[in-house]
């Protein structure tokens, strides 16, 4: 899995840290430990991102669907 951040220069180093985490599911709370920052910097850093308008993809190869160049070909 890759995950990229579409808009990710209009946005501060820090943000794209809590981006980031945030995006994979990360609470305020453990990115806060992360980062040695409060959980409300994390919460004032990740809405300031939104209001910057980012989007977040995530691909997936296709072979972790069992599509695409590593599937098994024998069923066709």
């Amino acid at each position: 899995m890759h995950i990229e951040i579409r808009g990710a220069e209009k946005l501060s180093y820090r943000e794209r840290q809590v981006v980031v985490l945030k995006e994979t599911g990360k609470s305020a709370e453990i990115i806060a430990k992360t980062l040695g920052i409060s959980p409300a910097t994390v919460n004032t850093l990740f809405n300031r991102a939104k209001g910057k308008g980012y989007e977040v993809t995530i691909i997936i190869p296709g072979q972790e669907w069992g599509v695409g160049q590593y599937a098994d070909d024998s069923e066709e």
